[in-house]
């Protein structure tokens, strides 16, 4: 009968230069070409982008780009199925075109009688009850739905989507892995180092002054090396130096920033090499569990807390009340029993990584099982 060769269009944030959202995008990748060898499915993904050059070039696939009409409608229409995900797509915490627009993808995959598969995406939080029928209406005419965590399949539950029809999984970058073998070169910093992850949020930029204040506290009380992660270009590098500025003269020889980084993998190396990771994206917090790097989050939206829950951990503190005293005590904790967080929460950690890969499990045996029936 040969090997099937389905064409599926991937639907997320992507080619934005957030490094979260380009792992979100690798893992799938990933995870669908491993589960398709698996299974007897070869995938040809096609992803929407905003960049479409840039992220064929990154990820050796085919792209068009995300908001041209037209070409949108072709690939849809030449593909045997979409995928929208990962990532926090449906919310409307930071505006209101965003729902609509992966909603209208989702339906115009449907009126081309295309499968869609929900992959592993955190919902919410949804502010306008009016977007509750959108999703409810196009969500129940999925193939396959994933969400990350209980609270996105609960607010699903209330719009009005079946429970028994929704699964819930790890981020799909807890599946990510480090490249095979890694660029001796690139390990520049052999000196201890706590990784820092930071995004601008309030408006007077006090969550960003507690850091600072938070890391000040630490190098006094350690021998760390700082070593800012940028993880969203160029507005994250922006806020990191904010930071460093704000540490003052005294600090500048125990601080450093990575230049920018587009892919994925090179970002999850330099978060491999941190002893402790200090993280405002979720994504980085991502990173450093798949890593087994002990981790503080600082809480801006409950998206944070609820991947911390899935590991038993509360964030030091959050955007609404930033600490710097909790921030750097529960730095210094972590600094100073590293190999006992890691002992605590392995089992944990590999039972996400595994279950990361559920959804393109189940998409490959969607395909598979289409194929053995013809």
């Amino acid at each position: 009968m040969g090997t099937p060769v389905k064409r599926i269009v991937l639907s997320g944030y992507y080619g934005f230069h957030n490094s979260g959202d380009e792992a979100v995008l690798q893992s799938i990748l990933l995870a669908l070409k491993e589960q398709g060898e698996r299974q007897g499915v070869t995938f040809v993904p096609v992803v929407l982008s905003i960049n479409p050059e840039e992220t064929a070039r990154t990820y050796g696939v085919e792209a068009a780009h995300r908001m041209r009409p037209a070409e949108v409608w072709r690939t849809l229409r030449g593909a045997h199925g979409l995928i929208s995900g990962g990532g926090s797509l449906l919310q409307d915490e930071t505006g209101t075109k965003t729902i609509p627009y992966y909603i209208g993808i989702i339906r115009l995959a449907q009126w081309l009688r295309k499968p869609v598969f929900i992959y592993s995406q955190g919902i919410g939080p949804v502010h306008r009850l009016s977007f509750y029928g959108w999703i409810r209406s196009a969500f129940n005419r999925c193939a396959f739905i994933s969400v990350r965590d209980d609270e996105s399949k609960a607010l699903l539950g209330r719009m009005g989507v079946p429970a028994d029809r929704i699964e819930v999984v790890p981020d799909p970058v807890m599946g990510l892995s480090l490249r095979e073998q890694r660029d001796p070169k690139g390990d520049t910093h052999r000196k201890p180092v706590i990784g820092v992850s930071v995004r601008f949020w309030n408006e007077d930029r006090s969550e960003l002054q507690a850091v600072a204040d938070a890391l000040k506290l630490v190098l006094e009380q350690s021998d760390a090396h700082i070593r800012f992660l940028p993880f969203h270009l160029p507005s994250d590098e922006q806020a990191s130096l904010y930071v460093m500025e704000h540490m003052g003269e005294l600090y500048k020889e125990r601080m450093s920033i990575t230049p920018p980084i587009n892919h994925p993998q090179d970002m999850l190396a330099e978060v491999a090499s941190c002893q402790v990771l200090v993280g405002m994206r979720l994504h980085s917090l991502i990173y450093a569990a798949g890593q087994f790097v002990p981790m503080v989050g600082v809480s801006y939206d409950p998206k944070i807390d609820q991947f911390l829950n899935r590991l038993g951990i509360k964030a030091a503190c959050s955007t609404q009340k930033p600490d710097a005293n909790a921030l750097a005590e529960e730095t210094l904790r972590l600094w100073n029993s590293v190999e006992a967080w890691k002992r605590e929460k392995q089992p944990a950690i590999e039972r996400l990584k595994v279950e990361a890969g559920r959804p393109a499990e189940k998409i490959a045996s969607y395909y598979a099982s289409q194929h053995k029936g013809n």
